[in-house]
C-alpha cells in the first residue's frame, strides 16, 4: 500500500505525508510498521525545516528499508545531499526517485544541476531537456541549461539560450556576462563585445563593473576594488568578493589567459564560498582547470 506522496512545488519540493488509517488493524505489523513510517516522515519533515539536512539522510534510510517503493525516501535523501553539496549521492538519489515515479518531472531537472555541479555537463543538458519536454514554457527562464551549455562547449546553443532568458530577465548583468562568454567562442570577443546586452538597473555590487569590464571600459582591478569599496560587511562582502572574483577570471579566460584565469578563480572559490549556485559553478570550474594540468 502507498502510504505517503512525494509533491513538488516551483520554488524547489516539499515532501508531503498521507497517511491511510485503517479501520481495523488486520496485521499488527503492519500497523506498527505504518505508524513508524508516519513518525520518520515527520522527523523528516521538522529537520528539513531546522535545515539539519545531514540527520535527514539516516531518517531517509530508515524509511526505504521500511517501505522500499516509498518514493518519499529518496527525494528525501536527494534533497539534504544536494543541500549539503554532496552530489554524487544527490545524482544517485534522484535516479532512485525517478524509478520510482517516472513522471516526476522536476526530479530530472533537480538532477541535472547535480550533473552540473559534478562537471557532467552533457548529462545535465540531457536532464534539463527531458523536463523541458514536459514544461517547455519553463525555457527562457533556464539560464542553468545556458551555462551547461557553455562548459559542453555548445557556444551557439549558449547564445540563444542567453538571449530567450533575456526575455524574461532583460537586467541581469551575469546573463549579459554568460552571453557574451558564448559568444565570443562563437565569434570573436570583438563580435560578442559589440553584441553585449546592456543592463542598467543591476544594483548587486560589483555588477555595474563587471558589465563595464566585458564592454572593455576598464580593468580587472577596478572591479576587485568596487567590491571592497562599498564598505559592505559580513555576507555581503564575501558575495561581493567571490562574484568580483569569479567574473574577472570568466573575462581573463574570455581573453586567453589561463594562469589569470585559474588565480581568480581559487581566490573566489577557496576564501569566498558562499551558498549560491554560483559558487558551485565556479567550484567545477576550477576543478576542470585543475584537472588539466
Amino acid at each position: 500500500m502507498r502510504v505517503f506522496i512525494v509533491a513538488a512545488i516551483v520554488a524547489g519540493a516539499c515532501l508531503t505525508t498521507s497517511a491511510s488509517r485503517p479501520g481495523r488493524a488486520e496485521d499488527k505489523k503492519d500497523e506498527k510498521n505504518e505508524k513508524e513510517l508516519a513518525k520518520l516522515l515527520d522527523d523528516i519533515e521538522i529537520a528539513m525545516k531546522a535545515q539539519k539536512y545531514a540527520d535527514v539522510i539516516p531518517l531517509a534510510k530508515k524509511v526505504a528499508e521500511l517501505d522500499p517503493k516509498n518514493p518519499a525516501a529518496p527525494f528525501a535523501a536527494a534533497t539534504a545531499h544536494t543541500q549539503l553539496r554532496q552530489n554524487a549521492d544527490a545524482v544517485k538519489a534522484w535516479t532512485k526517485l525517478l524509478a520510482l515515479e517516472p513522471k516526476a518531472m522536476r526530479a530530472y531537472d533537480s538532477r541535472g544541476d547535480a550533473q552540473l555541479k559534478l562537471g557532467n555537463f552533457k548529462e545535465a543538458l540531457a536532464d534539463f531537456d527531458e523536463y523541458l519536454k514536459t514544461d517547455p514554457k519553463f525555457g527562457p527562464d533556464h539560464w542553468r541549461r545556458g551555462i551547461a551549455l557553455y562548459y559542453a562547449g555548445r557556444f551557439k546553443d549558449g547564445v540563444d539560450q542567453f538571449e530567450q532568458h533575456r526575455t524574461v530577465n532583460g537586467e541581469d548583468v551575469e546573463n549579459s556576462v554568460w552571453h557574451y562568454l558564448c559568444n565570443a567562442r562563437a565569434t570573436t570577443p570583438k563580435k560578442a563585445r559589440e553584441n553585449l546586452i546592456p543592463v542598467t538597473k543591476d544594483a548587486r555590487v560589483p555588477m555595474k563593473q563587471v558589465l563595464e569590464l566585458f564592454a572593455g571600459k576598464i580593468q580587472p582591478k577596478d572591479v576587485i576594488d568596487a567590491a571592497e569599496n562599498e564598505k559592505l560587511k559580513g555576507e555581503a562582502l564575501k558575495e561581493a568578493r567571490f562574484y568580483a572574483n569569479l567574473y574577472v577570471a570568466l573575462y581573463y579566460e574570455s581573453e586567453g589567459d589561463a594562469k589569470k584565469c585559474r588565480e581568480h578563480l581559487k581566490e573566489a572559490v577557496e576564501k569566498y564560498e558562499i551558498s549560491h549556485y554560483m559558487w558551485d559553478v565556479a567550484a567545477v570550474h576550477l576543478k576542470l582547470l585543475k584537472d588539466k594540468k
